[in-house]
């Protein structure tokens, strides 16, 4: 289920336009103190002159420091540069040492950053299904990396046509691997990349998405920094917000998880008796990495869960809770960004959410599945669980007055969800069962 963060606005919701009018759009652009006269499109992609509101991610040496708003005129960017750098000084804690030599700046752990000598490898897998038009901006955008020692993987997930590998080898020959897995469903998809991957680390992007520059060294110098992660995630933004559902997601929670860098185990008892079951906190499987040891032992993802079966998604959660209860770490790092777009329609937002919620009843059930001993735990916290979500949902109602009753649809749509997931996982399994009968 959703999950709040700790995200530095100027308000609670980075879009407070929102509350005046949903239909406002707000232009989405970056902002590094270093080159405080200049914005850019979202993951850099060339120069941005908005008119109208503004959502700027503040950056200090490429380091994301939080979100602030102003209000831009086309042709007047020097202006709105000026009102955006007094927000993110008023607003967001912009460290002393903000002129120093850029890359020298501490992740938010404390730890120096790691020297880039015999960086490991990493493998990006890209998995797409008859997206062909999208997938070039997400390629384009991951292909600028500076990190030396990359492969990436797309994986073509039981495609209509032969658009996406002609699109691959044409446009991409020699930069880009291209791989078919003929059976539907993320999770195979995933698997596929997964016993392909060549690198130490295996990294996991949406085909839709804008991929930062810093976003694979980021990744890997997490995974450096400490040899008992076993996965690592990252921050997701929008990458616009033109619509009112794209500006009524991100009131309902997002997908940030926040720009302080943090970590789980349960080496160490938990303040938080729900740590084991809630890992949605964690982060997002639209950017999520491992050690490709790690992942591989664990037998890759459940292919009854996720996108294109019947339990709609959820295998991330899997993956998320079975690293924690395998001893390893789970670390979120918000230098690692990418950048997300959100449904435009208010018919495939509530189709989203309320997948939201059957992937999370559907990871819960496949939980207890490979693990039968959690779930008396499960069974204990659950209600205490629900009970939190629900009164984390009211907030988040009462403080977006404007959108109230459409952000209750949307909370009723993930609960009834949950309560559907269980069955939507039996489902899937019964109808993976036939698949492989059929291999």
């Amino acid at each position: 289920m959703m999950n709040g963060s700790d995200r530095r606005t100027a308000a609670a919701c980075p879009c407070p336009a929102a509350r005046d009018s949903l239909y406002t759009p707000v232009r989405v652009v970056e902002l590094d103190l270093d080159e405080p006269g200049a914005l850019r499109s979202p993951g850099g992609l060339g120069p941005a002159d908005p008119d109208g509101r503004v959502l700027a991610l503040v950056r200090l040496h490429g380091h994301p420091l939080g979100l602030v708003t102003s209000t831009g005129t086309a042709g007047a960017s020097a202006a709105l540069c000026r009102a955006l750098v007094d927000a993110a000084h008023r607003e967001l804690h912009v460290p002393a040492l903000s002129t120093s030599t850029p890359g020298t700046l501490p992740d938010r752990t404390g730890r120096a950053r790691l020297a880039a000598t015999e960086p490991p490898s990493v493998s990006v897998i890209v998995c797409t299904r008859d997206r062909p038009h999208l997938l070039p901006r997400c390629l384009d955008s991951l292909l600028r990396t500076p990190y030396p020692r990359v492969e990436v993987i797309v994986v073509d997930n039981a495609p209509s046509s032969d658009a996406t590998e002609r699109l691959v080898r044409s446009s991409y020959p020699g930069r880009v691997r291209y791989l078919r897995e003929p059976v539907a469903g993320l999770a195979r998809a995933r698997n596929t990349g997964l016993a392909a991957a060549h690198g130490e680390y295996c990294a996991f992007a949406d085909d839709d998405l804008v991929v930062d520059a810093g976003w694979v060294g980021a990744m890997a110098a997490a995974f450096r920094s400490d040899q008992r992660i076993g996965c690592v995630t990252g921050l997701v933004l929008p990458s616009e917000l033109d619509t009112e559902a794209q500006i009524a997601l991100e009131e309902y929670g997002g997908y940030a998880r926040g720009f302080t860098a943090r970590s789980w185990s349960l080496r160490e008892r938990p303040d938080d008796p729900l740590l084991r079951f809630s890992v949605g906190r964690f982060g997002s499987g639209a950017n999520m990495a491992f050690r490709t040891a790690v992942l591989r032992g664990l037998g890759g993802f459940d292919p009854a869960t996720g996108a294109g079966t019947a339990a709609r998604g959820g295998e991330e959660l899997l993956v998320f809770f079975r690293i924690l209860g395998g001893g390893h770490t789970v670390a979120y790092q918000p230098d690692a960004i990418v950048w997300h777009p959100h449904p435009r329609t208010m018919e495939a937002l509530t189709a989203q959410v309320f997948n939201f919620g059957v992937g999370f009843g559907a990871y819960l059930a496949a939980a207890v599945s490979h693990q039968p001993e959690v779930l008396v735990g499960l069974a204990r916290r659950l209600p205490r669980g629900l009970w939190a979500w629900q009164a984390a949902r009211r907030r988040r109602v009462q403080d977006a007055p404007a959108v109230r009753d459409s952000l209750a649809g949307l909370g009723r749509l993930e609960f009834w969800g949950l309560m559907y997931g269980p069955v939507s996982y039996l489902l899937s399994v019964w109808h993976q069962r036939g698949v492989r009968t059929g291999e």
